[in-house]
């Protein structure tokens, strides 16, 4: 189950940015529908390796965006709920454009230790822009 290696690279790539006496709150990513990453296992795991860090009981908010794509053949944009889906026009031929990310969006703080999964007086935003993970 390779989520549990991608959900320890995250919770490490996080862990080792925030400054000693801060605690996370809460935590979003977007895993794209053509990731390969599956966002269940990616949850349940993500309580258990954050345990004794700064992310311990931080809430974990995930998005999926949709497979996106555009066809070599017509130049069409496709939607694409999976890798097998081929373009109107019959090709198979495409190039993603979209959905392939594994990707942290925020990360919300606070000041000391934290009860909870929401941020309190004096919380805020450490990471606002996207952060890739391989």
């Amino acid at each position: 189950m390779h989520e549990l290696s991608v959900t320890v690279g995250l919770v490490d790539m996080i862990a080792e940015r925030i400054p000693a006496g801060v605690r996370v709150s809460r935590v979003r990513l977007e895993i794209g529908r053509l990731s390969g990453v599956m966002v269940e296992p990616v949850r349940f795991c993500f309580d258990l390796v954050a345990a004794g860090t700064p992310l311990d009981g931080a809430c974990l908010e995930v998005s999926q965006p949709p497979g996106w794509g555009r066809c070599r053949r017509c130049g069409d944009e496709v939607a694409l709920p999976d890798l097998l889906t081929p373009c109107r026009c019959g090709s198979h031929e495409i190039d993603l454009t979209g959905g392939e990310q594994v990707r942290i969006t925020a990360v919300e703080v606070v000041d000391g230790p934290t009860n909870g999964p929401t941020a309190g007086p004096g919380g805020g935003r450490l990471a606002g822009r996207g952060q890739e993970v391989s």
